[in-house]
């Protein structure tokens, strides 16, 4: 009996010595582990990575590449707020009438897509501060004696797909031609098609100064583009705006714009 004894606490003792082996190694994967918590609680499509959607056909906020990358102040924006977020960033070409709906169902992570924050876009996503300002304006060949929103009554008005653009060519005209891109609507009127374009005053003023035989007239107002975000990664939004926070004052945001544009349009017209 005294032979089993010993052998039974033989026993228990080389299992709790396995219990502590299996419990400080579960401790130090739980260090591991803490890095993927932080991850998952962000809720990314892939842990690691900013999966980030635009159009790539936005000049000169989002540009395709011969290569197929894309390139342009959206983008830039994008990838300093992923470096902020020690994540990697990775784009995706997106049709813009489709990339709220591609957030929302959680295929990206986020669209960095110069969307401008409007009610309708808040009942699919939510939307970080503001990145930029901008504003809708209206756009026509030289010789046109278009000035304002009124004078297109009845007209033919071409605007981008999925757009708030489309909400002021309505106003006035039920005639509305609809194009995969800003870009490609202004080279269309710059070649006689349509009686206007209304889009960003921003894309607009590239274009002109890319050679579009085009002139812009009444400003209709002012919007604010941030980055929309699935209503389930609240975590993530709240870091976005910090990292956004951070490129303010750091001098970052400012830095990309006057890099595309010669100017700030990072700045609240409302705080200048």
């Amino acid at each position: 009996m005294r032979h089993i004894s010993k052998g039974v606490f033989l026993l228990i003792f080389i299992l709790m010595l396995a219990a502590c082996g299996s419990s400080q190694t579960a401790t130090e994967g739980s260090k591991d582990d803490g890095k993927e918590s932080t991850e998952s609680g962000l809720n990314l499509v892939e842990d690691g990575k900013f999966n980030f959607a635009t159009s790539g056909e936005f000049k000169p906020f989002s540009v395709t590449n011969d290569d197929g990358t894309m390139t342009g102040f959206d983008i830039d924006v994008a990838e300093a707020v992923a470096k902020e977020l020690s994540l990697e960033p990775v784009q995706h070409k997106f049709k813009f009438g489709g990339i709220v709906e591609g957030v929302k169902s959680g295929r990206f992570d986020a669209a960095v897509a110069s969307h401008a924050i409007t009610a309708e876009r808040l009942e699919a996503v939510n939307f970080s501060t503001p990145y930029y300002y901008s504003g809708p304006q209206i756009f026509v060949r030289p010789d046109s004696t278009v000035e304002t929103l009124d004078d297109l009554k009845d007209m033919e008005i071409a605007v981008s797909k999925g757009t708030t653009y489309t909400e002021d060519a309505q106003k006035v005209t039920n005639n509305i031609k609809f194009y995969d891109s800003d870009v490609v609507a202004l080279e269309a009127l710059s070649k006689g098609k349509h009686d206007a374009v209304i889009t960003d005053f921003v894309t607009g003023k590239e274009a002109m100064g890319a050679g579009m035989k085009i002139a812009g007239k009444e400003l209709l107002g002012r919007t604010e583009q941030a980055i929309a975000i699935g209503k389930d990664k609240e975590e993530l939004l709240e870091k976005v705006n910090k990292a956004l926070e951070k490129l303010r004052e750091n001098g970052t945001l400012t830095e990309i714009s006057n890099k595309y544009f010669g100017e700030d349009i990072t700045v609240d017209p409302d705080k200048e």
